[in-house]
């Protein structure tokens, strides 16, 4: 399997300001073998309070945790990393970014699409592992279109029947209740197109879906086969690349339910470790790509492209 990264740049900034430092836009880890390309686009990062993440994790334990990568502050700013996978016959999307309307400083696929100069009517396929904002707001442009009209679209039938249950709204914490009312909508465009699945089926040919509940109800990941080995997209099952692996059982605010969020880490991580299974993160750093160590009673993620 070949392993290539690269770092580019907006061009307009450079150009615009020539005596400034470009602005990054999106960073990429490439994998390739066997006619199968994966690539990780960034849609921008997000801008969130500490607490958000910590919820009741000890504080004085987890800001030593933090404090070792930097982050001292009372925000986070984690990286979004989209997923495409490009065959001979299918480019497959896994999520779509948070598009225009949840914070400014995400949203920016499309220009990673424009500098890899891939045509978002030439995604065949759609693949959700949940239906937070920073997955699943990109799926409408502006005007309320399909930013990927020809696109098939699968979502876990669990995590699509939470989030379009009508109840949802009146039970969600209501910190996430404009997550909810985000993604009703939006699933609302795709009801006569979604195709649902559960655990263990291919999605799309050599793509497995794994349950990974707990960070949402229906949470899934995949696991992609690219030449002679696999690797696997977790989403918002290892949601970062500090507390979510050094503690991996401690419960975290970012999940809706932390005691399986934390299980489900737990096994994730322990095979991934054994197996040495590379793994793509949406919120893990320099393009999320890289693999799980043992570390003490924990883990540490080890990035391929830093």
């Amino acid at each position: 399997m070949k392993l290539t990264r690269r770092t580019l740049l907006q061009g307009s900034a450079a150009t615009a300001l020539p005596f400034a430092l470009p602005q990054m836009v999106w960073s990429q880890s490439t994998l390739s073998g066997a006619g199968r390309r994966l690539d990780t686009l960034s849609d921008g990062n997000l801008v969130l309070p500490k607490s958000f993440a910590l919820g009741d994790m000890p504080p004085d334990r987890a800001d030593d945790i933090l404090a070792k990568y930097g982050i001292t502050g009372d925000t986070m700013e984690p990286d979004c990393n989209v997923t495409l996978l490009r065959t001979d016959d299918r480019v497959v999307l896994f999520d779509v970014g948070a598009g225009p309307d949840f914070m400014p400083t995400a949203g920016k696929l499309a220009d990673a699409f424009d500098t890899l100069e891939v045509d978002p009517f030439d995604v065949t396929d759609v693949v959700f592992t949940h239906a937070h904002p920073d997955h699943l707001w990109g799926l409408l442009d502006d005007f309320g279109d399909l930013n990927f009209p020809d696109a098939n679209y699968y979502m876990g039938q669990a995590e699509w029947d939470y989030w379009t249950d009508p109840d949802t709204v009146d039970t969600i914490d209501a910190g996430r209740l404009t997550f909810a009312v985000g993604a009703a909508s939006r699933l609302a465009e795709l009801s006569d197109r979604i195709n649902l699945f559960t655990d263990g089926t291919e999605v799309v040919p050599g793509v497995g879906a794994r349950a990974t509940f707990g960070h949402t109800p229906g949470h899934m990941a995949f696991e992609v086969r690219i030449d002679n080995e696999s690797v696997m997209i977790v989403g918002d099952s290892i949601v970062n690349h500090h507390l979510a692996f050094e503690r991996p059982g401690w419960l975290s605010g970012s999940d809706q339910d932390g005691a399986m969020a934390a299980q489900t880490r737990l096994s994730l991580l322990d095979q991934l470790a054994t197996d040495q299974m590379r793994l793509i993160g949406y919120h893990l750093p320099h393009g999320g790509l890289g693999r799980a160590e043992r570390q003490g009673d924990g883990y540490v993620f080890v990035s391929e492209d830093a």
